[in-house]
């Protein structure tokens, strides 16, 4: 009784609300305590829906709850289409390919016989629900990579596979249900209208792409509009190719977003930028909705065999399916073998699997009743297990950026170069470059890691893995460059850990930059010609541990003119500085400075 008084005082409006703070605060602790976002999202919609009774999405939401869902997944998949550009395929192009081809239909198979003698459905549910388990999860891919930090080539692998076969696998699910139809008597025109239905969506995708390509291209569409037109034309295409035929929308925005990330359009990345907050918002939104709607009841209907189901899928199915499907391809086998044992699914399947429960149940299909509970249970599974074992695993296999993530430098130079070779022999992953090939000898005699060309460029994004670094110093020689970096590299690192090196007139107000231009800056404003010439008067790169008997002070009191760069914390993190300050200092950490070491006494002769 007290659970439903809980659920009718509070509105839509209010649901709406708790549904976007629940969402963003899972979020925000996942990212403070290196939480996996999903598996947090999961278990708090958990909470605030069928456990404390705060949301009941079918009660607060209505009829227009699988619209707002369609619409929200739709978004998800356009943005993850503006990602597939096929320049950064990383070498993963082959294995994409043949994940797609011969991966989905060898996976609708081995789905359709884990459901068939797993799960011990009928053919007929199992045909159309195994189509639909062709989706790895596109809303959960991302989260997940994001949080493993795993390299270009198998995060290619992952993203490509899950954005490619999501639309494929709702289609699949598409051609199972109307030849379950067509076999009950249903009909025979089912299979021509899926094929009107495919090539109108694919043709509309591609067209709305191309038009919105040219708008922009063009200046037909103004820049404070770009954003605007965007979500209409994506969500007008979605609509209008699902007008035609049931959940062939998913295709028409994919497409879409294809054509835009491969058409090297001038404001590209502030479209992509937009999209990714709209859909961190949209994916904590659905998967609250998603475990808030959880129906205990229906999930009584399940027996032991659902444990069996998901052993099946996640054990047999998926490693067949990637295994077979990437043989004759060059990937190594570490690669070979995360691809494999990593098979999220997430909203989409729950969504689609539920639509099509409901309709198998009512054309009088055996077991219809059961796909819903189904999905959901095996979403529940593989997020909470891939959560937890994909960073560990990659870490393990050698495919993630380690544990102790390491500094950028732009710009080589003496100042940089010995800077990176106190980092490294402190245990940090360093890379130092740039543009000047000249200005990385410093860099290469000291054996450091470098990059010779624009660390903003193409050749960069397929031959640098900035997961290996968390920080950027842009330290060039060339200050409008140095501003550049930190503008464009910010929205990827964090504000807070791109750096850079004082202008040389940066105190002067009529050459101060806006402090979203101008980023941190370390060094006490000695620009990198003053800390050049400071190495060269004799002046080291000095790393102090602080402890009990050897504190701030007495740092400062042994060198009073250090010029304070970093601390390294004790998980080994680095934070640049531009001060030290012993309220954020802890007691184990490490002062990186540069210092003046005194000058030798040279010893005195003994007098008779």
């Amino acid at each position: 009784m007290a659970l439903e008084q809980t659920t009718t005082l509070i509105g839509t409006v209010p649901a709406v609300a708790l549904v976007g703070l629940a969402g963003v605060s899972a979020q925000w602790v996942a990212w403070r305590f290196q939480l996996p976002a999903i598996v947090l999202l999961l278990g708090l919609g958990v909470v605030v829906g069928p456990v404390t009774g705060l949301i009941d999405p079918v009660a607060q939401f209505g009829s227009l709850l699988q619209p707002l869902i369609a619409l929200a997944v739709a978004i998800i998949l356009f943005e993850g289409g503006l990602t597939l550009d096929f320049k950064k395929l990383a070498g993963a192009g082959r294995g994409v390919f043949r994940l797609v081809a011969i991966g989905a239909p060898l996976g609708w198979l081995t789905s359709t016989l884990a459901l068939r003698y797993g799960a011990g459905l009928g053919w007929e549910a199992s045909v159309v629900f195994g189509g639909i388990m062709i989706v790895t999860g596109p809303t959960v891919i991302a989260p997940l990579l994001r949080h493993a930090r795993l390299r270009k080539r198998p995060a290619a692998l992952l993203q490509w596979e899950a954005i490619v076969n999501d639309p494929i696998g709702a289609l699949a699910a598409v051609l199972a249900f109307q030849v379950v139809l067509m076999l009950n008597g249903a009909g025979n025109d089912g299979l021509g209208w899926l094929i009107f239905g495919i090539l109108f969506s694919a043709v509309l995708g591609y067209a709305v792409g191309l038009a919105l390509v040219k708008a922009f291209r063009d200046a037909l569409v103004p820049e404070y509009m770009k954003v605007p037109v965007l979500f209409a034309a994506v969500l007008g295409g979605f609509a209008l190719s699902d007008v035609v035929m049931h959940e062939s929308g998913l295709l028409a925005v994919t497409i879409t977003g294809i054509v835009i990330a491969n058409a090297n359009l001038p404001s590209y990345e502030e479209l992509r930028r937009f999209k990714e907050h709209a859909t961190v918002l949209l994916v904590s939104g659905l998967f609250i909705l998603l475990a808030a709607s959880l129906d205990f009841a229906s999930l009584g209907q399940l027996t032991w065999r659902a444990v069996l189901f998901v052993l099946a899928i996640v054990l047999l199915a998926r490693p067949i399916t990637v295994l077979v499907s990437l043989i004759g391809t060059d990937l190594p086998w570490r690669e070979r073998v995360l691809v494999a044992f990593t098979g999220p699914r997430g909203v989409v399947l729950v969504a689609v699997a539920g639509l099509f429960g409901e309709r198998m149940a009512a054309a009088g299909v055996a077991d219809g009743t059961l796909v819903g509970p189904l999905a959901f249970v095996l979403v529940a599974a593989t997020v909470v297990l891939h959560g937890f074992t994909i960073a560990p695993m990659a870490r393990r296999l050698g495919l993630s950026g380690g544990d102790v993530p390491g500094v950028l430098f732009v710009g080589g130079s003496r100042f940089t170069t010995e800077l990176a070779e106190a980092l490294k022999a402190a245990g940090l992953p360093v890379l130092v470059s740039d543009t000047n090939h000249a200005n990385l000898r410093h860099a290469r005699a000291a054996g450091l890691p470098s990059f010779y060309g624009d660390i903003l460029g193409e050749a960069a994004e397929h031959s640098v893995e900035f997961l290996e670094f968390s920080t950027v110093l842009a330290a060039s020689d060339n200050d409008a460059y140095n501003t550049l970096v930190v503008t464009d590299l910010g929205p990827e690192f964090g504000r807070d850990r791109v750096w850079r090196l004082p202008r040389s007139k940066e105190n002067r107000e009529r050459h101060a930059l806006p402090s979203g231009l101008s980023g941190r800056s370390i060094g006490e404003g000695r620009t990198l010609e003053a800390l050049n010439g400071a190495l060269r008067d004799g002046a080291i790169v000095k790393i102090s541990r602080l402890t009990e008997q050897f504190g701030l002070a007495d740092f400062i009191e042994q060198w009073p003119e250090a010029i304070p760069l970093a601390v390294l914390r004790e998980d080994g993190r680095i934070e640049f500085r531009s001060e030290f300050t012993s309220a954020k200092l802890e007691k184990s950490a490490r002062l990186v400075a540069l210092v003046s070491e005194p000058e030798p006494i040279p010893p005195q002769e003994e007098t008779a």
